[in-house]
């Protein structure tokens, strides 16, 4: 049997000291009468209590950066920018943890990881849906593993699903995991991961296969016609993942579609988003991002 390695501790919660001020006395002033002693003032708990969680977050967010591969990874508001005012139209994710790794398997992009493989499970590394999102359950495929018919469905042109099914077949697709989930506001979000023998045979795909420098070379259902998104910030590049966006152009179909390609060591990963009239920006970018930490 395999132990696990677990999450490390992020950091501890720093004192908070008081100041006292000290008033200067000028010699040969006229005494005055002595005031009476004022009463002590009692601490506003709820000073305290922000003091104390701004000075967590700090501790935690320093203690993030010099943490292992495998601790724990969120978006914050600036690192992605339009999303650093409120409101910035994101959704509320929860906290996002990489699943451990078998006891003794090194990280995807450690030295002694020459293929850059993910040892972490595959279904354990699909972003969780945001909050008061309704799961597509068509994505759970059979504990937890998607057949590849049905991945191929995400793809408009049965020529194209034809291809890209011998593509895979021959390349060594191993596993695709997936999951899908549909917003308020109308947005149907879904992620697929397939994962391969090697980085190598990813970055064959992705270069010789899917994408293209203005358009990804096989259209997907109700996107005929998609470009380049020159709007997805270059700051939310994410070490260790290549993302490849593009956004359908106008006029658009029944609905907007937005999608990713990512690429990260033996994974292959497409994020689509649609939205009858138009799929927002920030939900997307913020998608794209925290599943790329999580790959990454």
């Amino acid at each position: 049997m395999t132990t696990e390695q677990q999450p490390q501790p992020i950091g501890e919660i720093t004192e908070v000291t008081e100041v006292t001020e000290v008033t200067e006395v000028t010699e040969g002033a006229q005494p005055v009468p002595p005031v009476p002693p004022v009463p002590p003032v009692k601490k506003d708990r709820r000073v305290l209590r922000a003091v104390l969680r701004w000075t967590a977050a700090v501790v935690v967010f320093a203690a993030a950066g010099a943490g292992t591969a495998y601790g724990i990874t969120r978006m914050e508001r600036t690192d992605v920018p339009g999303l650093a005012t409120e409101p910035d139209g994101r959704w509320e994710y929860p906290a996002i943890v990489k699943p451990p790794l078998p006891s003794g398997s090194p990280a995807p992009f450690d030295q002694a990881n020459a293929a850059n493989s993910h040892y972490a499970d595959l279904r354990e590394l699909l972003l969780p849906a945001p909050a008061g999102a309704k799961a597509d359950k068509a994505l759970d495929g059979e504990d937890g593993w998607l057949a590849k018919k049905d991945f191929l469905a995400v793809y408009e042109d049965k020529d194209d699903r034809g291809v890209i099914d011998q593509l895979l077949t021959d390349q060594g697709l191993r596993h695709v995991a997936a999951r899908g989930w549909t917003t308020a506001d109308g947005t149907h979000t879904r992620i697929y991961l397939m994962q391969f023998e090697t980085a190598r045979v990813v970055d064959s795909l992705q270069e010789n296969n899917f994408t293209g420098y203005d358009a990804p070379q096989y259209a997907l259902k109700g996107a005929s016609e998609v470009h380049l998104d020159e709007a997805f910030p270059e700051k939310a590049e994410v070490e260790n993942v290549r993302h490849y966006a593009y956004g359908e152009a106008k006029p658009y179909g029944a609905e907007h579609v937005r999608e990713a390609y990512l690429v990260s060591g033996d994974v292959l990963g497409l994020v689509v988003q649609s939205r009858k009239g138009e799929a927002a920006a920030v939900p997307f970018q913020q998608t794209v991002v925290l599943q790329s930490q999580l790959l990454g």
